[in-house]
Order: C-alpha cells, then sequence, then structure tokens
C-alpha cells in the first residue's frame, strides 16, 4: 500500500505540474499572437511606418499641386508664359508665328526598327 501512495502522490504532483505547464503555454501563446499581444504590436508598428512613409510622400505631394494652383491664380498668372505653354503642349501655331523646322536627330538603325 505504501507503494500506491507514493505512486498516486507521484502522479498527482506530476499531473499537477502538466496543468501548470499547459496554462503557462496558453497564456504564452496568446501574449505573444493574441489580438493585442507582442506580434500584433509589431504589425502594428510596420502598418504604422507603412502609413508615415505614405502620408510624408501625400504632403509632398499635396504641396506640389498647392504650387501648381497658386501658378494658376489670375493675379500671378502670366498670360505671355500661359499661351507658350498650352501651344507647346498643344502643338498648336499661331497663324502670324515664324516655325523653324530643322533635321530630325539621326537615329540608330536599330533604334528605327524598334520604333515601329
Amino acid at each position: 500500500m505504501v507503494i500506491r501512495t507514493r505512486l498516486r502522490t507521484v502522479l498527482t504532483a506530476l499531473g499537477l505540474y502538466c496543468v501548470a505547464a499547459l496554462l503557462i503555454s496558453y497564456f504564452g501563446m496568446h501574449a505573444y499572437t493574441g489580438n493585442h499581444g507582442l506580434k500584433a504590436k509589431q504589425d502594428l508598428l510596420l502598418q504604422l511606418q507603412e502609413f508615415s512613409a505614405e502620408l510624408a510622400q501625400l504632403k509632398a505631394e499635396r504641396t506640389e499641386w498647392e504650387r501648381r494652383v497658386v501658378l494658376l491664380r489670375a493675379d500671378s498668372l502670366d498670360p505671355d508664359l500661359l499661351d507658350e505653354r498650352a501651344r507647346a503642349m498643344l502643338d498648336y501655331v499661331h497663324p502670324r508665328d515664324l516655325v523653324l523646322l530643322g533635321k530630325p536627330a539621326m537615329m540608330p538603325p536599330g533604334a528605327v526598327a524598334a520604333a515601329r
């Protein structure tokens, strides 16, 4: 009978250690992979860095567009410059303009075939 009580004591202690180890591993796993765990925090930091980079890029784009809009205001707009840019972009020529055509730049023989 002494053997059975020792066996029961050992098995009880071993069972308690197993249950404690399972509980610790369960809570440890959720502390790492849970919604508010360490992995979620790392993912949030990466997402924050991506959004910060995107925000900086969008702010730069916005300042560029604001600069362009300021150039189009009537008080700072140069009509001659506007006319020149519009003609250059649309490939229009005023009937009284003098147009000088030069020779087209020489292209290497391989580039002509690639252009077609």
